[in-house]
């Protein structure tokens, strides 16, 4: 029997209790940098398992735990923690109805829409297999449970924190995504996978005054509301067609009641790109149309431009990406396999592969019902029909997801562990 046959042997009986686990963390989602609930419930996991050197607090709210088992790599396992201020509408009888107040003070609903309760739990299984069957390989395991993904913050916090000088340094790091793909789909991408995404707040400023005049006032509203529709121009009309880029405005604040005008109004601006003279043109030209705007509307300042935060591109180390992928194909059989092109989706994930100087591999499993998801792209309703990520809608299927979270990220780990009684120069 080969090592990962006989590590992935001993998931069955402990299926049950990390399923519960997963529906328990569903339940209860924490925002960024207040997971402090479910960094506990890693840490007491981690403990009852043995062997892990566990520590807690690791850039804030995150836990970092080391099994060493002998001579051999070492291999850092990667997953996020943080939920979003959604309200669920799964139906799902572990749904979250969890609220939580958020960093501006504003009471929010919280929900694991993105999947990252899968992660730890898929993580967490690992870290059972591997520390259960050491007999079978060889080497260093660091698993890190990280916060704040979503805020973008959350892996520069632990690398501030010194996750490469308090922990041992990995050979290579690892990392993966539930996305709405079927179950036992697993999909990767040598080279740049996922791209860089900016955000960012743009603040106009007009001059308030009673609805019935607006001639005695300079309305931020209209402003807005016309910036941002000439934002997709940037797009459509100041990009290559074969340039991925995305501006999203998903936030726009204006005024307190209808009859008002404001004295100023927010947007908050996501960008989403896929090289760096593309990423700088596009905020350029967010710049440039911020002012114009406001120019042309006669307002009393130019725009407020805040860079809220930045993540650069995830890049899969090319080589790493096809050992990875050859240890998916023997663990899940060719056919569930695929190479994928780059996404607009974007991640922090990179940001643990560049400080540490060594090579990365991220991929994406599927989490939803094979037949529903079938069912949808045989009537080309696959936008209609099946929910991404970040939708309140999104629930992966919690028995067979994270059977297949849990594999994958063992196979990919063993790929690189070192067989027992082989010799490692």
């Amino acid at each position: 029997m080969d090592s990962l046959t006989a590590v992935l042997d001993a998931l069955e009986p402990l299926f049950p209790a990390l399923e519960a686990d997963y529906q328990d963390l569903h339940a209860h989602p924490e925002l960024a940098f207040q997971e402090k609930r479910t960094a506990a419930l890693v840490a007491e996991r981690l403990a009852a398992q043995g062997g892990w050197e566990v520590t807690t607090g690791v850039g804030r709210t995150g836990v970092v735990a080391v099994l060493r088992n002998g001579e051999g790599p070492t291999v850092m396992l990667r997953a996020d923690m943080d939920a979003l201020p959604v309200k669920e509408a799964t139906g799902l009888p572990y749904a979250s109805t969890v609220t939580a107040t958020d960093d501006s003070g504003t009471e929010v609903p919280v929900m694991h829409a993105c999947g990252h309760d899968l992660h730890v739990a898929a993580l967490l299984g690992a870290c059972a297999l591997l520390s259960s069957r050491t007999e079978h390989w060889k080497g260093t395991v660091v698993a890190v449970f990280q916060p704040g993904e979503e805020s973008g913050y959350g892996a520069r916090a632990m690398v501030d924190d010194g996750l490469f000088e308090r922990f041992p340094k990995p050979d290579v790091i690892l990392g993966q995504h539930v996305g709405p793909g079927p179950v036992g789909l697993i999909a990767t991408c040598p080279g740049t996978v996922m791209g860089a995404t900016d955000s960012i707040t743009v603040k106009l400023f007009g001059r308030g005054g009673h609805g019935s005049k607006p001639e005695s006032a300079v309305d931020p509203v209209l402003m807005a509301a016309s910036l941002v529709l000439r934002l997709q121009t940037i797009v459509s009309r100041e990009t290559p067609a074969q340039e991925p880029v995305v501006v999203t405005v998903g936030k726009l604040h204006a005024g307190t009641t209808a009859a008002v005008i404001p004295d100023t109004a927010e947007l908050g601006i996501n960008v989403r790109t896929s090289s760096a003279p593309v990423r700088d043109k596009v905020l350029a030209a967010i710049e440039r149309l911020a002012k114009a705007e406001s120019d042309a509307a006669g307002a009393t300042a130019e725009p407020e431009i805040t860079p809220v935060y930045h993540l650069p591109m995830t890049v899969n180390d090319t080589a790493a990406a096809e050992r990875v992928a050859d240890a998916h194909r023997k663990a899940f059989g060719d056919a569930a396999v695929m190479t994928m092109g780059p996404t607009t989706a974007s991640e922090d994930f990179g940001i643990l592969a560049t400080a540490a100087q060594v090579p990365s591999v991220y991929w994406f499993w599927g989490g939803l019902d094979p037949e529903v998801f079938t069912a949808a792209f045989a009537a080309g309703r696959l936008d209609e029909d099946i929910p991404q990520n970040h939708a309140p809608t999104f629930a992966p299927q919690s028995g067979p997801a994270l059977t297949v979270g849990v594999r994958s990220m063992v196979a990919a780990a063993l790929s690189w562990l070192a067989a027992a009684g082989e010799a490692t120069a």
